[in-house]
């Protein structure tokens, strides 16, 4: 490995599984200190696994990103045990879907509230911390945002999640121009179909409405894609790496689509 985030302090949320903890691997292996977030109070036993191994540079924080107070504790918290934070990997999202008639309230604000209104505030603190840090140096530290290809089209059972990942690249946009004065770079990675742990819930859901076997769904857009295969959670942790890196100085304002070709830009 280049350890090419060798000393770098990077915040990771939606770090119990799937491609948050894809990145969390990988940014370690990278050199990095890491401060790995996920809802439940206690890691996930792959994550503590990792925990177990690399007990000076992996700290777990539990909190809820859609609980504004909860994300002041959490950024203080990473910054008294790692010093402040280089690298955002603003990961958590929910997903549901239904008929757009059908679709509640509840739905709507569950969504909302972890995927745009968490990943808003997360980035918010983290940045006002990366401005405050920065003095005199030339930079102070780069934002990953986890959208989706979800995020560059409507689909008709899945109206709520297209919207909120369309959201993030939005506020990547927006951020990164906000914080071009200051070094800071800041963008956002949409995956395609990724084989994680989400992808039970996703196939179950539109097995319910569309009248499918279980696993059709899934094997059906993974045929569909350009590639011919679903992707793996460590194809996103590779970009997440670059993203972070000093290989990427010049590039913010982007959402880099890693799909397969799916979604082409």
């Amino acid at each position: 490995m280049s350890r090419r985030l060798e000393n770098r302090h990077a915040l990771l949320t939606g770090a119990a599984g799937g491609i948050g903890l894809a990145v969390t691997t990988a940014y370690l292996a990278e050199g990095a200190r890491c401060t790995a977030v996920d809802v439940a109070r206690e890691p996930s036993r792959e994550l503590a696994e990792l925990v177990e191994q690399h007990r000076d540079r992996l700290y777990y924080v539990a909190c809820d990103v859609s609980k504004t107070a909860q994300i002041d504790d959490l950024v203080a918290a990473a910054q008294a045990r790692f010093g402040p934070i280089d690298v955002l990997f603003n990961n958590a999202a929910v997903f549901d879907l239904a008929p757009l008639l059908d679709s509640d309230e509840a739905m709507y604000d569950r969504l909302f509230a972890v995927n745009v209104r968490g990943m808003f505030f997360v980035m918010q603190k983290v940045l006002a911390q990366m401005v405050a840090k920065r003095g005199d140096s030339p930079a102070a530290g780069t934002v990953i945002n986890l959208a989706s290809q979800a995020g560059r089209r409507g689909e008709a059972l899945v109206s709520h999640y297209c919207a909120t990942k369309a959201a993030v690249v939005s506020y990547t946009q927006s951020a990164a121009l906000a914080m071009a004065p200051y070094g800071i770079r800041v963008n956002a990675i949409a995956p395609g179909v990724i084989d994680t742990p989400m992808w039970q819930q996703v196939d179950a859901l539109f097995a319910r409405y569309e009248g499918l076997q279980p696993g059709e769904k899934k094997a059906a857009v993974g045929k569909a894609v350009p590639l011919g295969y679903i992707g793996r959670p460590g194809q996103v942790a590779g970009a997440a790496v670059f993203l972070a890196s000093d290989e990427a100085s010049y590039i913010t304002a982007q959402t880099l689509n890693v799909d397969g070709g799916n979604v082409m830009s």
